[in-house]
Formats: C-alpha cells, structure tokens, sequence
C-alpha cells in the first residue's frame, strides 16, 4: 500500500472513487452525486491543494481510499482542520487502509504550524468508523440531529474531535 497526498494530476482517479462513495453512501457525506457527477476535471484538479491535502491510498496501483484534511482558512479559526471525506472501496476495506489514512492524514495535521485540533463529523449508526475514529484518539463532543437529509431520510451526525498539539503519534 502507498499512500501519498493526491495532486492535479490525480484528478481522473480520484473523481470515479469520490463519485463512488456519494453514490454508494449518500448517507456519509455533505455533497451528492447529482452534484458532482458532471464536475469537470479542471475544478477536480482545482481541489487537490497542498494546504487542504486529499491522501490517496493506492493498493496495487489502483486508488482504494481517499480522506482530505481540510483546514479553516480564516485567522481565528487556523487552529482546526476537519477531516472529510474518508472513504474506502468495499473490495479493499479490512486491510487497514482507513487506518493508514488516518494516520497520514494526522502526521501532516502535527507538521502544520498552529494547528491544534482536527475534528470530523460520523453518520450516527456507522459504527465501523466510529470505533476507528475513537481508536485514532478522537472523543464525541456533539450529536447534530438530521444535519443530512437524502432519500426523504435524515440521519444525525456526531462531531468528533482530537488535539493534535503536543501529542505522540496515533
């Protein structure tokens, strides 16, 4: 497995996995398919930065997971970043590649100067994530009642958090 930030030039594999987990798990995730299924490459491109890095985790060659750190530009909030958008394809999960995401994505977190604390927000009910994100160090802070709505369904969220100032690696 390597996992690496994605760049513009990842922007063709990248998009079939984001599409992928908007269409599969629209129950996870603030966007839709209908609405990035016909995102031009160039705005794909746009999205993959160094200061918010998306991380890639390639299994033999091929993009089998995906989560993007994505931090707060404004003054007073650079102190967090959020995770988002971490998904695995169901034919490679069990592997540890969420795990290794995680793990990336935290390390880069540590090196990022005032960074102190990233949060991330949990479909209430996906316990699989949930127990890696507690395992990672992360504590629930709040529960956000029918922050999604899809399918004429809602689903709350749990925000999650963990400092990352002065902390030992995951």
């Amino acid at each position: 497995m390597e996992i690496r930030a994605l760049t513009a030039a990842d922007a063709a594999v990248y998009l079939p996995v984001r599409l992928r987990s908007l269409r599969e798990h629209p129950e996870a995730f603030g966007a839709s398919y209908e609405e990035e299924q016909d995102m031009p490459l160039d705005k794909v491109a746009a999205m993959l930065i160094p200061d918010s890095p998306t991380f890639g985790a390639f299994v033999s060659g091929d993009l089998a997971g995906i989560t993007t750190l994505w931090r707060y530009p404004r003054a007073k909030m650079r102190h967090r970043a959020m995770l988002a958008g971490m998904y695995v394809v169901p034919e490679a999960r069990g592997q540890g590649i969420g795990r290794a995401l995680m793990v990336t994505a935290l390390d880069f977190a540590r090196s990022c100067e005032g960074l102190e604390d990233v949060t991330l927000a949990v479909t209430v009910g996906n316990e699989v994530a949930r127990r890696l994100y507690i395992e990672m160090g992360f504590t629930a802070y709040s529960r956000d009642p029918r922050y999604i709505k899809t399918g004429g369904r809602t689903y709350d969220i749990e925000w999650m958090i963990r400092r990352i100032a002065g902390d030992d690696p995951a």
